[in-house]
């Protein structure tokens, strides 16, 4: 999305795979979920391809996690107990409360962070 800032013109998922090493059909199907969750629109034709429809700084990392379809964010989980033993009943309640206000906060953070601010970090990272 930096890039589509960066560029202000029209770029095409061939153009946009060659620039992150990766294939057009992937970049088609990313950009998708943003053009779904409208950051992005798609121009057809000659001259055409993908573009911002927000300023990068009214475009929130959620925003962007929520368009790319909120993939899981821990690979742990808490599986339903599998006995009837109370310790392994309360072990999962635990963990699973752990997990869910994890993943509260990880969503709140990404709700406080604009596409421009990773941009400003970049540069003074530089």
């Amino acid at each position: 999305m930096l890039h589509l800032d960066e560029i202000k013109d029209p770029v095409t998922s061939e153009r946009m795979g060659e620039m992150f090493g990766m294939d057009a059909s992937l970049v088609r199907r990313m950009m998708g979920g943003l053009r779904n969750q409208g950051l992005v629109t798609s121009i057809k034709g000659h001259g055409g391809g993908w573009q911002l429809l927000r300023p990068t700084s009214e475009i929130s990392l959620m925003d962007v996690y929520v368009a790319l379809g909120s993939p899981t964010v821990f690979a742990i989980g808490a599986p339903e107990p599998s006995s009837p033993c109370l310790l392994e009943h309360a072990a999962t309640g635990a963990t699973r409360a752990a997990m869910n206000a994890a993943k509260r906060l990880f969503e709140q953070e990404l709700r406080n962070v604009s596409v421009s601010d990773l941009a400003a970090a970049a540069k003074i990272g530089g």
